[in-house]
């Protein structure tokens, strides 16, 4: 039975619907998501990954709205705005203004996540002078126009997303943020070799995979409630040499965040990535944190590999649309 009309717009839903695999046969095959829209007899249902399903009216054979986020089974509880807020003050850009409930951050083009619009709320205009406004802010910078939505959680931007698409802005680059318990983290490995450290040095840097750092970079990475640097040494028979691998955490609250976990080609699946985020773990414990987050990107096989094995478990995909016109150049990781 379809149990869905036009009126569920926003809500999640399944669509099981009728086709045609050549020849005489048929199959059945379903969908789950938001309904994005339903007009002109063609249904859009934005998956949890951010991908867009056009479903033809007349061939669902069964519909129904379903709960508007699948139950975790393990891990913290969090909401998607408590994580785009924690994930935020975590990244800090170098400028940012509001836009009613939008917050629009620039940093010289340092990744996306500091030149984007964070849009958690009502922009306090509709939605095209709020993104030309968008445009405007950005192109006084000399910086593309971005945004970040997220899909896949309950709270998330399915229909913001969709509103994007359909005027013509580009996704790229999704990402996962992953959440998981700080302890077993902690627990995994010694860490006896990881020196800490309140500031990014030159060797720390050298190993960083973002080459070239400039002081706005310096100015993002050090940002952050309470930021811990985790450097393994390298070659211990060169002074000179880069370490042997790195990491960043900001703990922020009852949460410790996880980046530039980054190891040496040549010294991977030794444990030392492992390393290097227990002894982060350890002193976010220290600081009363109980729960982590990060971020990996759906093409990382080995770090997701490595995180599910630690116990982190997807929470939601997150994405940036550029507008049309905006220049290419900056393409590469969020």
């Amino acid at each position: 039975m379809v149990r869905i009309t036009p009126a569920d717009v926003g809500k999640r839903v399944s669509v099981r619907r009728l086709e045609a695999s050549g020849g005489r046969s048929e199959k059945f095959t379903d969908t789950v998501g938001v309904l994005t829209s339903w007009t002109d007899g063609v249904l859009m249902i934005t998956r949890r990954n951010g991908e867009s399903v056009r479903i033809a009216e007349n061939s669902v054979v069964a519909a129904k709205v379903v709960p508007a986020a699948p139950a975790r089974r393990r891990g913290p509880a969090a909401s998607y705005e408590e994580l785009a807020r924690v994930g935020a003050r975590g990244w800090q850009p170098v400028e940012s203004e509001r836009l009613g409930q939008w917050e629009l951050r620039a940093a010289s083009g340092f990744t996306r996540r500091a030149n984007s619009v964070l849009p958690l709320g009502d922009p306090g205009l509709p939605l095209d002078a709020a993104l030309d406004a968008v445009r405007r802010w950005y192109g006084e910078r000399g910086l593309p126009a971005y945004v970040q939505t997220a899909t896949g959680a309950e709270g998330t931007q399915e229909l913001l997303c969709a509103e994007l698409e359909r005027r013509g802005w580009v996704r790229e680059v999704s990402a996962e943020v992953w959440t998981g318990a700080l302890a077993p983290v902690a627990d995994r490995a010694e860490g006896a070799g990881v020196t800490l450290a309140r500031e990014a040095d030159e060797a720390w840097l050298a190993r960083y995979q973002r080459k070239g750092v400039s002081e706005v970079a310096l100015r993002v990475l050090g940002t952050g409630p309470s930021v811990w640097f985790a450097t393994v040494p390298g070659d211990t028979g060169d002074a000179a040499a880069p370490p042997a691998a790195i990491g960043r955490c900001v703990v922020d609250g009852r949460w410790a965040g996880f980046a530039a976990v980054e190891v040496d080609p040549a010294r991977r699946r030794a444990g030392l990535a492992t390393e290097v985020m227990a002894a982060l773990a350890r002193r976010a414990l220290d600081e009363g944190a109980s729960a982590a987050w990060l971020q990996v990107e759906t093409d990382n096989e080995g770090a997701r590999a490595l995180y599910a094995a630690l116990g982190f478990t997807p929470h939601h995909t997150y994405h940036h649309y550029r507008a049309p016109d905006a220049p290419d150049e900056r393409r590469g990781r969020a």
